[in-house]
């Protein structure tokens, strides 16, 4: 049987981050082409913001179990590995700079939608769902400085 191996905890990403990387992934996801060149154009290191989602969407659904699952069985070990490949081809394609943009990101998209899409969902609220929660870890780990005024996010389009 393959030996375990340990991920490292993902470092939370920042909110404007956040709201970047999703705000991009709707962009693309509605065809609205010209919403996405803007949002690249804004931050041009989109790839990097959209591979760091990608990890936070894929590691979890891939990873091994813990302990408390018992002994993995060989298909998890699978499942674990096709994680790690999968996420090979953004990680490559990040070097390329803002022109991968689009393609990382139809490649997140697909993720999901094949993934973690159950028949009554469709990607948008599970866009919505992701980006609620690594929203919540971005302003939990970086937290607004004392007397900010909170940020409250944009609903869904």
């Amino acid at each position: 049987m393959p030996e375990t191996t340990i991920a490292s905890p993902l470092a939370p990403m920042t909110p404007k981050a956040v709201m970047s990387a999703f705000n991009y992934l709707r962009a693309v996801e509605a065809d609205d082409t010209e919403a996405a060149a803007e949002f690249v154009t804004v931050e041009p290191r989109m790839p990097a913001l959209l591979l760091d989602v990608a990890e936070r969407i894929v590691v979890p659904v891939t990873a091994l179990p813990g302990p408390e699952a018992g002994e993995p069985c060989e298909d998890t070990f699978a499942l674990e590995a096709l994680g790690r490949v999968f996420l090979g081809a953004p990680r490559t394609w990040e070097q390329a700079g803002p022109d991968a943009a689009e393609g990382i990101a139809r490649t997140v998209l697909s993720f999901t939608t094949e993934i973690l899409t159950e028949d009554h969902e469709d990607v948008v609220d599970i866009l919505h769902q992701l980006n609620a929660v690594t929203l919540g870890q971005a302003m939990e780990a970086h937290p607004a400085p004392a007397g900010a005024i909170p940020h409250t996010p944009l609903p869904a389009t």
